[in-house]
């Protein structure tokens, strides 16, 4: 049995076969570690094994070796696995030093409450982007996006933004790892993604009439990168009973825009002048 994970992670090991700098057994453990999600947080060692594509012996060494040292934790019941706590030890410093985050809550907060939606901001994880803050208006009942919850870069406005933003060589590159490694998702959204990034070529911003979010539509910007070459993309999502009539394209994605460039503004300016 074969998935998107599967193959993924079984072609990126392929392309270090060679590399003798490359530490496998490393590798294996962290893929073992990146097969949990929020939408599957538990698993036993033979399902492991068919997500990583890794045999069923080594899977076992690795998940005794991950529960010793704390990063996955087995259910006396059901022998299933979870993420332990020390995985928390290695995400939060990089959260917490984030420093755009900070700079961003409240500008994201604000137009949160204006689009009466929620305003993520998230960087790329592999072929994946991923949450690392979020704010919701108060006047919503939805539940905001979780801190760490990741979706393919192809199916979100946050995503098409980023790629859009990438230079073309980057993005070229980019492009090709998804059709190699995810060619079901490619066939389905390749046009998609092309009328993107020519709709960011004349507005700035890429709208989502969203399958991945049924209920919702979303209107996606990327920062230039500023910190590291990092690039931070932004959303903003909006039920779709509370939208009103082309209020993406003409309301919330030059505001959203605008909230971006704000940010980036004030970035630059805390890089440059630095409180001690």
């Amino acid at each position: 049995m074969n998935n998107l994970y599967t193959d993924s992670v079984s072609r990126d090991r392929e392309l270090h076969e060679d590399d003798r700098q490359f530490a496998t057994t490393l590798a294996r453990g962290l893929d073992i570690l990146r097969c949990f999600s929020p939408f599957n947080p538990e698993f036993g060692n033979k399902e492991l094994s068919v997500r990583s594509g890794l045999p069923k012996p080594t899977v076992s060494r690795l998940t005794y070796t991950l529960t010793c040292l704390g990063y996955l934790k087995q259910d006396s019941t059901s022998r299933k696995y979870r993420l332990g706590s020390a995985v928390l030890s290695i995400g939060y410093p990089l959260l917490a030093n984030l420093s755009v985050r900070q700079i961003a809550r409240p500008y994201m907060r604000e137009l949160a409450n204006y689009a009466k939606g929620w305003v993520s901001i998230g960087i790329r994880d592999r072929l994946n982007m991923i949450y690392i803050d979020s704010e919701r208006s108060s006047t919503i009942l939805r539940v905001k996006p979780d801190v760490g919850q990741s979706f393919p870069i192809l199916v979100s406005s946050m995503g098409r933004a980023y790629l859009a933003t990438l230079p073309e060589s980057d993005r070229n590159a980019l492009l090709n790892q998804i059709k190699v490694k995810a060619p079901d998702l490619w066939e389905k959204y390749e046009t998609q993604i092309s009328q993107a990034i020519e709709q960011h070529k004349a507005r700035h911003f890429c709208t989502r009439h969203s399958d991945f979010l049924p209920d919702a539509h979303s209107v996606g910007v990327c920062m230039m990168p500023t910190i590291d070459n990092e690039l931070f993309a932004f959303n903003c999502a909006i039920p779709i009973y509370a939208l009103q009539p082309n209020q993406l394209e003409q309301d919330i994605g030059p505001k959203l825009v605008h909230m971006v460039r704000t940010i980036e503004r004030v970035v630059r300016e805390a890089r440059l002048h630095p409180v001690n």
